[in-house]
């Protein structure tokens, strides 16, 4: 598989959305919850991976805002949590992308070889870690979320604290809702920004403002968990290191309990405040 293949991709490339072609691990995390309380179940986790570096990701960062935003509400969507990852290999085209990360660029090529694509492209969305598509298909991106399993959302309490000014630290304690087997799962943090403006004066984009909306700013592992009930009690802090011009009032958290399939079951959000 030509892992090293880019493109980033229009509507015009296509936009029907795919599964992994292997789920023998698909039942390593199972909610214990009636086909009846699923349909009921908690948000659906919308993963972008973008690029200010291509000319078709601006599009998709504005759809995925207003689904963030809720603009779409009343057309028979589920709740979402949305996240947007902006990767680093897109920025030897004359712009570096000032959110973009290799820990952005790690986790998309996992989902690719989870879902066994042949391609790595921007702008791509991952709907609860088992479902992808074209970024800026809207019909896509709004049928692949509809389609989505929804499970219960973790019943964490959050303590946020800011031992210096340039530190972060979020507690997590509470329940996953969500049993976990043997092969275990990990409960993921993701600490993200709204409202981010760019002026892009090179690349692709060059002459644009981009905006920018759930961008993924600091993401760790909280835990790993093996052989627990749903109802069992989960805890554990990550720490984050700040960047210039930090503003707890446009950043929020996300938590979400993932297999190692990439799975997501049960996804969790929280607004930092104001005050932190």
């Amino acid at each position: 598989m030509p892992r090293r293949l880019f493109a980033c991709f229009g509507r015009s490339s296509g936009g029907s959305s795919s599964s992994p072609k292997n789920e023998k691990h698909v039942s390593q995390v199972t909610a214990d919850l009636t086909l009846e309380e699923q349909k009921r179940g908690g948000a659906v986790l919308v993963e972008l991976f973008s690029s200010q570096g291509c000319t078709t990701s601006p599009e998709a960062e504005l759809l995925l805002s207003r689904l963030g935003r809720g603009d779409f509400d009343g057309s028979d969507l589920p709740p979402v949590v949305v996240l947007a990852y902006h990767v680093d290999y897109w920025d030897y085209m004359g712009w570096k992308d000032p959110f973009g990360s290799s820990q952005a660029t790690v986790r998309q090529k996992a989902y690719v070889e989870a879902l066994r694509l042949d391609t790595m492209f921007t702008p791509q969305v991952v709907v609860q870690g088992v479902a992808q598509c074209i970024g800026n298909d809207e019909n896509a991106l709004l049928q692949t979320i509809k389609g989505a399993a929804r499970y219960p959302a973790p019943t964490m309490q959050a303590t946020f604290q800011r031992p210096t000014s340039d530190y972060l630290q979020v507690s997590l304690t509470g329940a996953l809702r969500t049993k976990v087997d043997s092969e275990g799962a990990n409960v993921m943090v993701a600490l993200y920004e709204n409202g981010l403006v760019t002026d892009c004066p090179a690349g692709e984009n060059k002459g644009r403002v981009l905006s920018n909306d759930f961008v993924v700013r600091k993401f760790e592992k909280l835990c790993t968990v093996k052989d627990i009930s749903a109802k069992k009690t989960v805890s554990g802090t990550v720490s984050f290191t700040l960047w210039d011009g930090f503003n707890p009032t446009k950043c929020s958290v996300a938590v979400f309990v993932q297999n190692t399939s990439y799975q997501v079951y049960g996804t969790q959000k929280f607004q930092l405040p104001d005050n932190i």
